[in-house]
């Protein structure tokens, strides 16, 4: 090899020289001594050392792939109840976390103005039904008594009138009435008969369509401002409408409230809905009876689980992320879980059992291909692989490698590896 060449050159003795040639002088020599250390150098550095690696054995386990985000805790069965009208607060007869039972009166505001409201309303729907009565009936109960008196008599003196023409009318056979009397009782017939059916025409259409239409519009109306005035006066008395506890009440003793103001919520916390945002690239990943599990900052190492119940049916913005909205509901006996609060969300979007997993690092990519370097004695083999599902930290293999298969991660100090580099551990 050269740099041996080159050493025996060094050490050739310089006198006893057949040729005759003169001495080296002592800067040839040097010359000579530094061709060395650089040819020796080159071959060292042409060999090349092992590289040290990282390693990890291909294993047979479990990989679930998941999709982490946050979330909100929000009741199942919720009930606000708002000021119906602006109004002062007479009593609050609870508190914020109190249990209560269907039907406990809650808090009352000052209803006396609605009690007048209400009583009011209360006139004016008995003048319209009245009104609306008469008018179906055909007047009031004076005008239809007479009314009714007025057509016995119109029929008593149609009958007599149909008599009295009978009774001409055979006179005037017998030659003993007039054709002009006969015809005068013709006459009071019509008119007897005329009256009867005016009378009966007044009893059953007394009142036009028009006329019916605007006053059973008046009840109608009237009936309404009743139902508002007792709606106003039932919501002064607020009570619980299930068992539940009292989770906010903003509402003061002795307080005025406007039209529309949060009086206190109350929900059934024993369930409670968590409303999870997905990131748009995330939401195809969601199917229906994924597991989830919730965790929140204040109940370290808690971990409540449950399972999708509703995937998003569209993309909205949040912030300043897409997110798609899913539902989930909790079981929340310990009631620990609070409306309102944010909460970390991990959804299992998949899960596989008993297959080949290696760590994310170990798999790269040439061309969109996966392959990875496999440790073949002291020497890396690139070997192309099947994958399936993946996390953060782990990649499944379903093609190319077997267990206990040995595979490069990276370099210790920092040098590139790849197909045929020499290692060491």
């Amino acid at each position: 090899m050269m740099y041996i060449e080159v050493c025996a050159l060094l050490f050739m003795p310089s006198n006893g020289n057949s040729s005759g040639r003169r001495p080296r002088s002592w800067w040839e020599t040097a010359l000579v001594i530094l061709a060395a250390v650089i040819v020796l150098a080159a071959f060292v550095s042409h060999r090349g050392d092992p590289v040290p690696v990282r390693t990890a054995v291909v294993e047979q386990g479990a990989i679930r792939s998941l999709v982490s985000t946050n979330g909100k805790i929000e009741p199942v069965n919720n009930f606000e109840a708002h000021a119906p009208v602006s109004a002062s607060v007479r009593r609050v007869l609870v508190k914020e976390g109190d249990s209560v039972k269907k039907g406990q009166l809650l808090l009352v505001l000052d209803d006396a103005d609605a009690r007048a409201q209400a009583a009011r309303a209360h006139t004016q729907l008995s003048a319209a039904q009245a009104d609306l009565s008469a008018a179906e009936r055909g007047g009031n109960q004076e005008e239809v008594l007479s009314l009714q008196a007025q057509l016995v008599k119109a029929g008593t003196d149609r009958d007599s009138a149909q008599r009295n023409l009978d009774a001409l009318k055979k006179l005037e056979q017998q030659g003993a009435a007039a054709a002009g009397e006969v015809r005068e009782a013709e006459n009071a017939l019509a008119r007897a008969d005329a009256q009867l059916t005016f009378l009966r025409q007044k009893q059953t259409k007394r009142y036009s369509n028009a006329e019916l239409a605007r006053v059973d519009a008046q009840q109608a109306e009237a009936q309404a401002a009743y139902d508002a005035a007792e709606d106003v006066l039932a919501k002064s008395n607020v009570r619980a409408p299930f068992d539940g506890i009292v989770y906010s009440l903003p509402a003061k003793q002795d307080g005025y409230v406007a039209a529309g103001d949060l009086l206190l919520q109350v929900a059934d916390l024993r369930k409670v809905l968590v409303r999870t945002f997905v990131d748009e690239p995330d939401v195809g990943r969601l199917a229906p009876g994924n597991p989830i599990e919730i965790t929140w900052d204040a109940v370290p190492g808690r971990v409540w689980r449950a399972t999708v119940a509703a995937i998003p049916s569209t993309v909205k913005l949040h912030g300043s992320r897409n997110v798609g909205e899913t539902t989930s509901i909790v079981d929340n006996k310990d009631l620990k879980l609070l409306p309102n609060i944010n909460v970390g969300v991990t959804i299992v979007a998949a899960e596989h059992d008993n297959v080949l997993v290696v760590p994310r690092e170990a798999v790269r990519m040439d061309d969109s291909k996966p392959y990875v370097l496999q440790v073949s004695g002291h020497e890396l083999k690139r070997r192309e692989v099947e994958t399936s599902l993946s996390n953060l930290t782990q990649v499944e293999i379903t093609r190319g490698l077997s267990a206990r298969d040995m595979v490069a991660i990276n370099s210790w100090n920092g040098k590139p590896i790849g197909d045929g580099t020499q290692v060491k551990f």
